[in-house]
């Protein structure tokens, strides 16, 4: 399931958060809350790059309503382990959400500052509605409150890697969400 060892000066795998069969469950449970909540709607789902990647296509593959995806990319971490509270878009939406209805996916929200951000950025955009679905939330780090509709699972304050979350680039690929090694 992974090396433990650090490599590149990163740290190792920790202790396992969720393991893999409870977060597939839970992702199933997401998407027919989902598709129910958005019967016979224009569903847009923005993906929030490149942590939420996984999720988000895993979460796609279990909705019964047609959707539309796309992604941004945001920077508000760098190589850090915690939020420096600048957000900086580094790529943009391509299809406009006007009038759409719009469910951003994201991979965790820990202080609520980059998601208060990308609600602003695009309520500004005037969809029919915004809704957000986070696969973790660590609600003892919120900084700003954000409304968050659907929620996989509330982790402790421990830096998460797998499942599309990283540090610094590593460990995206695991199957499962572990606490970062050296996070005690």
């Amino acid at each position: 399931m992974g090396d433990p060892s650090p490599s590149s000066g990163t740290g190792g795998i920790g202790e396992t958060l969720i393991e893999s069969d409870r977060l597939h469950s839970r992702v199933a449970e997401l998407g027919a809350e989902i598709s129910a909540d958005y019967a016979e709607r224009d569903l847009v789902m923005v993906g929030v790059l490149k942590g939420a990647l996984i999720f988000m296509a895993d979460l796609m593959r279990e909705l019964t309503v047609p959707c539309e995806i796309d992604l941004m990319a945001v920077s508000s971490y760098g190589s850090a382990t915690d939020s420096s509270g600048v957000v900086r878009i580094l790529k943009d939406l391509d299809t406009s959400v006007n009038g759409r209805d719009v469910l951003i996916v994201e991979d965790i929200v820990d202080s609520g500052l980059t998601l208060q951000y990308l609600l602003r950025n695009l309520k500004a955009r005037d969809p029919a509605s915004i809704e957000v679905c986070a696969l973790l939330t660590k609600p003892e780090r919120r900084r700003v409150e954000t409304p968050i509709r659907y929620v996989g699972f509330e982790i402790p304050d421990r830096f998460a890697i797998g499942y599309g979350l990283d540090h610094a680039q590593r460990h995206r690929n695991l199957d499962y969400v572990a606490a970062l090694e050296q996070d005690r």
